[in-house]
């Protein structure tokens, strides 16, 4: 079984989640915090698989490859991104934004924007950088790998 492509906001919040320091290597689990840092996901990923696991809420319920999962490609340079993006949105609460706009993505990426504006960057350049994040996650045409594991719970 197949992944669905995400919503692009979820490229914006994978964006961040390096230079966030949030991805964690512990034995052989991959943990990817969230920008509260009061829980974290489990990855599982198969190279020669091509399958890719995450325990967050989006691939749990939606089916959809999440900002875990597409934060640990990033991560693994299996989908290249633009540092200079990654590091202008560093230290954001996403979690804090989402609840602000009530999970409009719409106004989440316009209030993103608007920071990589306030940061002296091109905002066509941005957007171009996450039409680019979303096309690599088209062509690796991820599988599901495993199991689905519950996504944790907290904020």
């Amino acid at each position: 079984m197949k992944w669905k492509i995400p919503p692009k906001i979820k490229a914006y919040e994978a964006l961040w989640t390096i230079p966030d320091n949030r991805i964690e290597l512990v034995d052989d689990e991959i943990r990817i915090y969230s920008s509260s840092r009061n829980k974290y996901y489990n990855i599982r990923y198969n190279e020669n698989e091509n399958a890719i696991m995450a325990n967050d809420n989006g691939s749990f319920w939606q089916w959809y490859l999440w900002y875990p999962a597409i934060a640990y490609l990033m991560y693994i340079w299996k989908i290249s991104y633009d540092k200079k993006f990654a590091e202008a949105l560093k230290w954001i609460a996403w979690k804090d934004i989402n609840q602000k706009f009530k999970n409009n993505w719409e106004k989440t990426e316009e209030f993103v924007n608007e920071i990589i504006s306030q940061k002296w960057l091109e905002v066509s350049e941005f957007l171009e950088e996450i039409e680019n994040i979303m096309d690599q996650i088209e062509k690796l045409d991820l599988n599901l790998l495993w199991k689905k594991k519950k996504p944790p719970k907290g904020y």
